[in-house]
């Protein structure tokens, strides 16, 4: 009789890191940061982005709603894509359940998680029209409670409406926010709060947009472009972006 050999312990699965977490090593560093250098980091960003914006084409609160939705997990330029041809047949939420969730899922089936997608649309739709009339609630609560709508999706529609100067913590703003060491905590809601204890008051309603762009261009996840970047000084992530070769090299 052959010995029976011990059996392995079994090997947990690493935890996957967050989507936030991806990209180059994100430093840690000490917080809150001193006050005039996040003063002078807003400053320039204002500077070359005086009035910035979501980069998703909306013509109404609703087509809003419907296009942050859509973009989870999903790259803006996509989003766009689908919805150029999507708002022309449904902007409103009556032409959307007139559309169906089957009539919907070829104008997004190129976005990921559209099936998923095509049925919160529908239901947020069906909601907005018969509790709310056809307009799309706009304070937090009752935006939260939309199928498909989040903390993340609810704070780029009231930000980008001019309702509510809040800031929606997504994988750009995440790592902007850790190199510059406007934060250091290690979840999107954590990190909001910290943004919000330090960001200036006057810069808060644009900052948002300026974090997100600024990560979405200058400071992405490879290779960022240190070596233009206007608030490059002011980053204390530079020297060990540079020094790591994470940092893209001159042209």
């Amino acid at each position: 009789m052959k010995p029976v050999k011990p059996r392995k312990p079994a090997v947990k699965p690493a935890a996957k890191r967050p989507a936030v977490m991806t990209g180059a090593p994100i430093p840690v560093l000490r917080w809150p940061p001193d006050e005039d250098r996040v003063e002078e980091i807003f400053q320039r960003l204002s500077g070359v982005m005086p009035d910035p914006k979501t980069e998703l084409n909306f013509s109404n609160p609703y087509t809003l709603v419907v296009a942050v939705a859509l973009s989870a997990q999903a790259t803006d330029v996509s989003v766009n894509k689908a919805t150029d041809r999507l708002f022309q047949v449904a902007d409103t939420p009556e032409k959307m359940l007139a559309l169906g969730e089957e009539g919907l899922i070829p104008y997004i089936a190129s976005i990921g998680l559209y099936r998923g997608k095509a049925r919160n649309v529908i239901a947020l739709s069906r909601i907005v029209l018969e509790q709310h009339g056809g307009q799309v609630p706009l304070n937090r609560a009752e935006l939260q409670s939309l199928p498909g709508v989040g903390r993340k999706t609810a704070s780029v529609v009231l930000n980008e409406l001019g309702i509510e100067a809040a800031i929606a913590v997504d994988t750009h703003v995440f790592r902007v926010s850790h190199r510059l060491g406007l934060a250091n905590a290690g979840t999107p809601d954590k990190v909001e709060a910290q943004l919000f204890k330090v960001v200036p008051e006057d810069w808060l309603p644009k900052a948002h947009h300026w974090l997100i762009l600024h990560g979405r261009y200058t400071c992405t996840a490879r290779k960022p472009k240190c070596l233009s970047c206007l608030i490059a000084d002011l980053c204390p992530s530079r020297a060990g972006l540079m020094a790591s070769g994470e940092a893209a090299a001159p042209l």
